[in-house]
Order: structure tokens, then C-alpha cells, then sequence
């Protein structure tokens, strides 16, 4: 009974992150291209820095912004923090519905780490903290105040958790980690440094006092950081759902062309926003298409050969699918935490395999994805003759 709660906890859980991260990335994307796309002009009020104009929904819309603050506080102010707030809480929940409460199916791969579940979830959380602090402590170094070091540094930062998570968890939560700790920067972001530093200047606008131009300054730092970062991390989260994609042995690599393809494409659209024209808007997709097909090549799983002493029967791939799939994937799983088969895709019988022949070959042949964790330890010889039988027949 408690598995049955759990799935309706996750996807309850998923369905408010899909809503609040939509909220919160659509906010973020109009407040950038916004910035970018404001226009000086000479009627502008003393400390506005520009204006945009746009038409929505049958109106006209005018927008000023000023570099510091206005000389006195509006009546009403709207903030955009609630966005983000909600996203990491849903999406952190999420992760403990799915990964710590299943960390033996999800979370913990004994052939690359031999630890507990507390050992696990442990590691988990403390990371996810540690990466926060060290990427907090890099941006307010003097290294912060050159964008292009600093963005370096942090890419590094990046592939090398990569790493870490790869050598720690199962791959599959590898690369969900690596999302989830960046995703944890962005809403650091907004929780620590760029909300407190508005309500600060709002504070000293209170005060009849001027505010720290500093202030806007590193709130800017950060909100660039959560814009170039958006792309790579809602990659990484959806990658659980295709195998390809965290199976290779150097999931590091993967992790920094995703980066950089993401930051290439929301460079495009930077640019772009901006009013730049010629070759400054012209690189960016032909290098990111490059790189996508560089990476489409490296993650192709190795072929999976078959020895040539094997004999591969009905009977022998029966007791292949019995031992290794049917425990999740049965009309009553007997696996502990499936109360039903995942994705509603049984397999119990050879007649079952061969209609989802395609879908068997790429879970548990070419990315070796399934068993979960390879709990029930499928031998490289059994996914051999399991591919084998499925392309013959």
C-alpha cells in the first residue's frame, strides 16, 4: 500500500515541478530578452537605461528600466521569486520520492559504489549543500568580476562533479545529480543573493538613501549564471527517461557538451535579443549542431558480441527474462516498491518480449539500463544472448 501512496506522491510532485519550472523559466527567459532588448532614447527619464515596446493579447506594453532604482518607490511592486522557490522544493521532493525512498532500484549501482541507502541518501544531500557553498564562494571571489574566467571556472566545476557523481551512483542518478546541484545553484541564486540584494536597495529607497550600485551588480552576475544554466539542466532532467544518455563510462564527457551546447544556444538568443546582426548571431547553431552530433556518436553504446561457444534457445532466453525482468516488469510485480509494471509493459512470457522487442533491446542491450541498478546482477553473456534472440526473431 505504501508503493501505491509513493506513485501518486510522484506524480503529484512531477506534475507541480513541470508547472512551477515552466512558470519560473518562462519568467526568467522574458526578463532576459526583455533586458537585452531595451533601446536607449533622449526622452528617457534621469537613471532609466532604456525602454522596450511590445504588443500581447490586443495591447500595447511600455517598459522602463531604471540601472538603479526609481527616485521614489511605486505603489505596488511585483516580485518573481515564488517561481523558483517552488520549483527546487517540488523537484528536491521529488528526488526523496524517487531516489531516496527507491534508492536501491535508483539511487545505488553495488557494482559502482558497495554502499547503504543512509550511506546514499547522505551523500546525496551533502553534496548537493557543498555545491552550493563552492560555487557561492567562487562567484564572490575577485575571479567573479570577469564573467568569461568565472563562467570557465564553474564549467570546470561542473564536469568534475560529474565525475564525483559517476563513481558514487548508479549512472542514471549520476547525471540526474549533476542537474539537481546546478538547479540548486539557480535557486540559491535567487533565495541568497538576488532577492536580499533588491530588497536591500528597496530598503534604501525607503531610507531616502542612495543604494549600492554593487548590489544590482552581482544580482546581475547570478541571474546571467541561472540563464546560460537552464538549457543544460533541463536536459540532464530529462535524460532519465533515455537510456543513451547516462550509460557511457565517461558520463563527464556528456556532461560537459550538454553545458556548452546549452550555453551556445542561449548565446544565440542573447545575442539576438540584443539587436546584434552578422557573424555574432551566425556561429552558434552550426556549433552546437556539431557538437550534438559529436555527442549523438560518443553516447552509441558498444555493439554487444556474442561468444560464439554460447547456444541461445527459447528456454535459455525464458530464464533470461524471468530472473531479470519479470520481478518489475509482471502483471503483479514482485519486485518491493512496484505495486504496478512500469509504463504498463509486461514481460513474462517470450510473446511478451517480442512486442516490445525494440524497447527490451534498448533498455537492457544497447545502454544495459535495465535491471534498475542491476539488481538482479544481468551478466554481459545474458544481455548477449538476449540481443541475439531479439534480433532473430
Amino acid at each position: 500500500m505504501a508503493e501505491y501512496w509513493m506513485d501518486w506522491a510522484s506524480l503529484l510532485l512531477r506534475w507541480l515541478h513541470v508547472i512551477t519550472a515552466i512558470a519560473w523559466i518562462g519568467s526568467s527567459f522574458y526578463f532576459v530578452w526583455l533586458d537585452l532588448s531595451l533601446r536607449k532614447a533622449a526622452h528617457l527619464p534621469e537613471g532609466v537605461h532604456g525602454e522596450s515596446w511590445s504588443v500581447h493579447g490586443g495591447g500595447f506594453y511600455h517598459v522602463q528600466k531604471y540601472l538603479v532604482a526609481p527616485g521614489s518607490m511605486p505603489k505596488e511592486l511585483h516580485w518573481f521569486k515564488y517561481e523558483s522557490y517552488f520549483t527546487w522544493i517540488s523537484g528536491f521532493s521529488l528526488l526523496a520520492v524517487t531516489y531516496y525512498w527507491g534508492a536501491k532500484a535508483f539511487l545505488i549501482d553495488s557494482s559502482v559504489a558497495d554502499i547503504t541507502v543512509m550511506q546514499a541518501v547522505g551523500l546525496s544531500l551533502a553534496s548537493l549543500a557543498l555545491g552550493w557553498i563552492v560555487y557561492d564562494l567562487i562567484c564572490k571571489t575577485p575571479i567573479g568580476k570577469n564573467l568569461l574566467i568565472l563562467g570557465f571556472i564553474v564549467y570546470v566545476v561542473v564536469v568534475l562533479a560529474a565525475y564525483s557523481y559517476s563513481e558514487i551512483f548508479s549512472s542514471r542518478a549520476a547525471l540526474l545529480h549533476v542537474g539537481a546541484m546546478v538547479a540548486t545553484w539557480m535557486t540559491g541564486n535567487v533565495f541568497f543573493i538576488i532577492i536580499p540584494n533588491q530588497k536591500k536597495v528597496v530598503a534604501s529607497l525607503q531610507r531616502g538613501e542612495a543604494p549600492d550600485p554593487a548590489l544590482g551588480q552581482q544580482a546581475k552576475q547570478r541571474s546571467t549564471h541561472n540563464n546560460y544554466l537552464t538549457l543544460p539542466v533541463l536536459f540532464m532532467m530529462l535524460s532519465n527517461h533515455y537510456p543513451m544518455t547516462f550509460v557511457g563510462d565517461d558520463l563527464w564527457i556528456l556532461v560537459g557538451l550538454i553545458v556548452l551546447i546549452g550555453a551556445i544556444i542561449r548565446d544565440y538568443f542573447n545575442a539576438g535579443h540584443a539587436g546584434a546582426t552578422g557573424l555574432r548571431v551566425r556561429w552558434q547553431w552550426p556549433i552546437a549542431s556539431i557538437l550534438i552530433i559529436v555527442l549523438a556518436i560518443w553516447a552509441k553504446p558498444e555493439t554487444v558480441t556474442l561468444n560464439t561457444n554460447q547456444i541461445v534457445t527459447d528456454d535459455a532466453i525464458q530464464t533470461i527474462v524471468t530472473t531479470h525482468c519479470a520481478g518489475c516488469h509482471a502483471a503483479q510485480p514482485t519486485m518491493a516498491g512496484f505495486t504496478t509494471p512500469p509504463k504498463g509493459v509486461i514481460l513474462e512470457t517470450l510473446v511478451d518480449v517480442q512486442k516490445y522487442k525494440a524497447q527490451v533491446h534498448a533498455q537492457s542491450v544497447a545502454s544495459q539500463a535495465m535491471p534498475l541498478g542491476n539488481m538482479t546482477q544481468m551478466k554481459p553473456e545474458e544481455r548477449a544472448m538476449l540481443g541475439y534472440w531479439l534480433e532473430n526473431n
